[in-house]
C-alpha cells in the first residue's frame, strides 16, 4: 500500500502530500512479511509508517483489540494516538500507562478499541485483571523497543507476548541500530528496514553544532546570556539531573524568563501541564532531563541546548533529534567550563559561539494558559470551549492558540492581554448548562519540603 493507494482523506486529514521513501517501504514490507525490524531516525515519521499498514490489516467484523502497541513512556503513546486520531478513521483507539486512572481505562476497555497503546507495565497489569481479550492480537508494534529494554521493562514485555496466542506479526521499531532483539519477543530472521544514515551523510545534515564556554564553573548566567541571544526564538536545555533541571529552570523565571521543567520524578499532571505549556508557546524554555529526548508531541525546535552532555553519544543524538528534522535546520549549543570531563564523541574545534555581550530578556510569550475543569468524559470538546469564549468571553478568532481536551480537564492557550476580561465575563457564565471552574493554569513549581 503506497500513497498512491492511500484514501486520499487520510493524507488530506494528515497534512500530507505524499509519504517519505522509508513510509512506503515500511508498509509494503509490514503488510506482507510478519517479523520487522523498522530503524529510521527520530523526527523521519516511523509512527506513520506503521499506523497506515495496520489501518489497512484491521477487520471491522472483530469487536475487539486487534493489534497491541507497546511504548517506554506514556507520551510517545499519547503521540502515536493523536497521529490515529488526525487520520480520521472509523476504528477505535485507547492508552493505557502508569498514572492514569485505571478505573477509566477498564471503562474505556469495555466497548474495545481496535488499536491499543500502553506502557508495558499498565499492559501487563490489564492482562492480569483480564480487562481486555487477546485472542483476536494478531499484530503486535513495539515502538522504541530499545528505550524499553533500557528502562528494564523486559519481564513487562515478556509476560504480555507469551500471553497472546493469536500473534502472526512482529513490528519493532527503534531510531537506534546495533541492538540485540530479546530471544522472548520470538522475532526470527526479520527483515530489516535500515533507514538510519552512515555517519558521514549524518555529519551533512541541517544541524550546525556551537561550543558556549563558561568562565564559571556554575553555568546558569552563560546559559542565561545564551538564551538572550536566541532573538525570543523557544528552545529545549537537557540537563542529567532532575534537581539540575529544577534549579536551572527557578533561576532563569527568577531573571524574567518564562521557562518550565520536565522530569520523570514529576507526577503525572505536573509533566502534563508543563508539557501543554511549552507546547501551546505559554512557556517559551523547556528545562528538561533525557526523558524529552524522544517520544514526546513538541513542536519542532529551532534550538537545543545541552547544559550538560549525556555519557552516550546516542543519547546526544536523540537529544539533537528535537531540532533540524525532515528538512528542516537547526542548532545545537554545547555549554561548556574548561573543569569538565570531555566527551570523547564531541568534536571540541567546532565554532565557539561568544554570548558575553548578550543581556536583552526575551520577550515573554504571546499566550497564557488558561485551565478549565470539564473535558471529554464530562461531554466537553475544543468546539464548545471555542465558542464559550468566544460569545461569552468575547475572544475574537486570533486571541486563540492551542486547546487540549484531556479526560476530565482541558487548557486552552489565550493571547496575554485578553485573559483578564476573559476571566471577568465568563465568571458567573455556564458552558453547555453546567458551571466550569475556569482560571490561569498554575505554573509547575518546586515542592518547597515543609
Amino acid at each position: 500500500m503506497n500513497s498512491k493507494h492511500l484514501p486520499q482523506n487520510i493524507l488530506k486529514n494528515l497534512g500530507i502530500a505524499q509519504l517519505n521513501e522509508m513510509q512506503e517501504v515500511a508498509q509494503d514490507a509490514i503488510l506482507h512479511d510478519n517479523n520487522i525490524l523498522l530503524l529510521s531516525p527520530t523526527g523521519s515519521g516511523k509512527t506513520l509508517a506503521f499506523l497506515l499498514p495496520i489501518l489497512e490489516m484491521l477487520q471491522p467484523q472483530f469487536l475487539s483489540v486487534q493489534c497491541l502497541i507497546l511504548v517506554p513512556s506514556r507520551e510517545l503513546g499519547l503521540q502515536i494516538e493523536q497521529v490515529w486520531k488526525k487520520m480520521g478513521t472509523d476504528y477505535k483507539v485507547n492508552v493505557c500507562y502508569g498514572g492514569h486512572s485505571i478505573d477509566t481505562e477498564i471503562k474505556n476497555l469495555s466497548n474495545p478499541p481496535a488499536v491499543l497503546i500502553g506502557t508495558p507495565g499498565r499492559i501487563a497489569d490489564h492482562i492480569e485483571r483480564g480487562t481486555f481479550r487477546l485472542d483476536k492480537i494478531q499484530t503486535l508494534i513495539l515502538d522504541e523497543f530499545d528505550k524499553s529494554l533500557q528502562l528494564g521493562f523486559h519481564e513487562q514485555m515478556s509476560f504480555i507476548i507469551g500471553k497472546l496466542p493469536k500473534l502472526n506479526k512482529r513490528v519493532l521499531v527503534s531510531a537506534t541500530s546495533d541492538i540485540e532483539i530479546p530471544k522472548y519477543t520470538r522475532v526470527v530472521n526479520p527483515t530489516v528496514l535500515d533507514f538510519i544514515p552512515e555517519e558521514e551523510e549524518a555529519s551533512e545534515s541541517n544541524l550546525e553544532m556551537r561550543l558556549v564556554v563558561s568562565k564559571e564553573r556554575d553555568k546558569i548566567n552563560t546559559l542565561f546570556n545564551l538564551i538572550c541571544s536566541l532573538k525570543s526564538e523557544s528552545a529545549i536545555v537537557f540537563c542529567n539531573h532532575r534537581d539540575a533541571a529544577e534549579r536551572i529552570s527557578d533561576t532563569l523565571n527568577e531573571k524574567g524568563i518564562y521557562a518550565t521543567y520536565y522530569h520523570g520524578g514529576m507526577d503525572q499532571d505536573e509533566r502534563e501541564r508543563s508539557l501543554i505549556q511549552f507546547r501551546n508557546g505559554s512557556m517559551s524554555y523547556l528545562i528538561t532531563t533525557d526523558l524529552a529526548a524522544r517520544g514526546l508531541d513538541i513542536p519542532e525546535m529551532n534550538h537545543v541546548i545541552h547544559y550538560h552532555l549525556p555519557s552516550k553519544e546516542d543519547e546526544f543524538t536523540h537529544r539533537n533529534g528535537r531540532t533540524a528534522r525532515m528538512h528542516a535546520s537547526g542548532t545545537a549549543y554545547i555549554v561548556a567550563n574548561d573543569s569538565e570531563k570531555k566527551m570523547d564523541y564531541i568534536d571540541y574545534s567546532m565554532q565557539v559561539l561568544d554570548v558575553e555581550a548578550a543581556k536583552s530578556i526575551p520577550k515573554p510569550p504571546l499566550y497564557q494558559t488558561i485551565y478549565i475543569s470539564g473535558g471529554k468524559k464530562t461531554k466537553l470538546n475544543k468546539i464548545d470551549i471555542v465558542g464559550f469564549f468566544s460569545q461569552k468571553g468575547k475572544l475574537e478568532k486570533g486571541d486563540l492558540g492551542l486547546i487540549e481536551v484531556k479526560d476530565f480537564i482541558s487548557f486552552a492557550a489565550v493571547k496575554f492581554g485578553k485573559v483578564n476580561d476573559l476571566l471577568r465575563l465568563v465568571r458567573d457564565e455556564k458552558m453547555k448548562g453546567k458551571k466550569f471552574k475556569i482560571e490561569v493554569a498554575r505554573k509547575v513549581i518546586k515542592k518547597v519540603e515543609e
